[in-house]
């Protein structure tokens, strides 16, 4: 939870901490409900993905441990578990949205999140028919 509180406050400079702050019992309760892939290197917790069904909860990976492919292959791993998924992400989450669309999503709607007031996108990811299982 200490991972999922801080990568929020990092990704999304635009959202105040208390927000975050607010849900933390709520996702830690919520976690215990989904399929959690966890990333682990020396006995810590890297990075972890939660996945509900299709739809990916959230995908979360400590600062010091980005950009070495731990967010990639965790995606990956869900990817293998579902033919098809589902997200939202912030859209002033460029970093996300920019690294969704490389892994394939693509997006497919826009809502307003009734809590903040921004804009989510929809993104979604389906096997293709002639990939490889």
């Amino acid at each position: 939870m200490e991972l999922w509180l801080s990568a929020n406050g990092q990704a999304h400079g635009f959202i105040p901490r208390s927000y975050w702050e607010g849900y933390f019992d709520v996702v830690g309760t919520l976690l215990l409900q989904a399929a959690v892939f966890v990333w682990e290197t020396d006995g810590r917790i890297r990075g972890f993905l939660g996945l509900n069904g299709r739809t990916v909860e959230g995908l979360f990976v400590d600062a010091s441990a980005r950009s070495r492919g731990i967010g990639k292959a965790l995606l990956d791993h869900a990817k293998q578990e579902s033919g098809a998924l589902t997200l939202r992400a912030y859209q002033k989450n460029e970093g996300a949205v920019r690294f969704y669309r490389r892994e394939g999503f693509s997006i497919q709607g826009r809502q307003t999140d009734r809590e903040t007031g921004e804009t989510e996108l929809i993104l979604c990811w389906e096997q293709r028919q002639d990939a490889e299982p």
